[in-house]
């Protein structure tokens, strides 16, 4: 009976933790995926974890208020840190729709409920199929695993230092964005530059007629064109932010014992 009660602890606690990785984290948080199945992915995935993870050194597999919001902290941890690869393509994909002239095309996005521009949708998408081709879901679900050998079963404590770097890598996404749009910005950039400067040559052409569609066609050749180079940069800064995630949680507080 004791085994019993010990073995549903574990997977109460094992639980809390990988939800919260499902609810944020690229993929696993799409309103595509039903949520009775996203449910009943998380249950099979602790139950089969909550055998092992309660066997591991320092694992307290003993449910109380401490615990459960550290385990929900780990899965935050995670969630949000992966989140922000979703963000970066967002911010990327405006970047792109203002250089194409689509930026009054809105489309209402499943996640957030609330109108977002098209091409911030399009490189959404894309970036969800560079996931799943490159396996970054199994990678992402390899990494949970390792954390409770590195943060076992109730053993978890936020530190100040773990929010204050989930905030330095939300001022990342900027960067990030930007150089992923910075192909197709220079490209309608000097698209326009030109179409200026043929304008003061040729007042008496219709330049300012010319200057959308040669924008939306060069963008649309640069943004096709550079595709092949998504997978590289996405997985790059899956992989950062991951790496990033499993750093915070390894954070122990001041005092806190090792």
């Amino acid at each position: 009976m004791s085994q019993w009660s010990q073995f549903l602890s574990a997977m109460t606690l094992a639980l809390v933790r990988v939800s919260g990785i499902v609810a944020f984290a690229p993929f696993f948080s799409s309103t595509a995926l039903p949520v009775r199945a996203k449910a009943a992915f998380a249950v099979t995935v602790a139950y089969l974890l909550a055998p092992l993870v309660a066997g591991l050194p320092n694992a307290n597999a003993s449910i109380n208020l401490d615990a459960l919001l550290g385990e929900l902290a780990i899965g935050l941890v995670y969630g949000l840190t992966l989140a922000l690869l979703n963000e970066m393509l967002l911010f990327a994909g405006q970047i792109a729709g203002l250089q194409f002239s689509f930026s009054l095309v809105n489309l209402l996005d499943p996640e957030s409920s609330i109108q977002t521009p098209l091409m911030g949708e399009l490189f959404q998408l894309m970036g969800t199929l560079v996931v799943l081709a490159a396996g970054l879901d199994r990678i992402l679900l390899a990494s949970m695993v390792r954390s409770f050998r590195v943060v076992p079963l109730g053993s978890f404590a936020m530190a100040p230092v773990t929010a204050l770097g989930i905030v330095r890598a939300a001022g990342g996404i900027f960067l990030a964005a930007l150089e992923l749009a910075a192909p197709i910005l220079a490209a309608t950039l000097l698209v326009e530059i030109s179409v200026a400067l043929l304008g003061k040559l040729s007042p008496q052409l219709p330049v300012m007629s010319l200057t959308v569609p040669l924008k939306t066609l060069t963008g649309f050749a640069l943004l096709t064109g550079s595709l092949a180079l998504w997978p590289r940069f996405i997985e790059a800064r899956f992989g950062g932010l991951l790496d990033l995630a499993e750093k915070l949680v390894a954070v122990r507080p001041a005092g806190a014992g090792g």
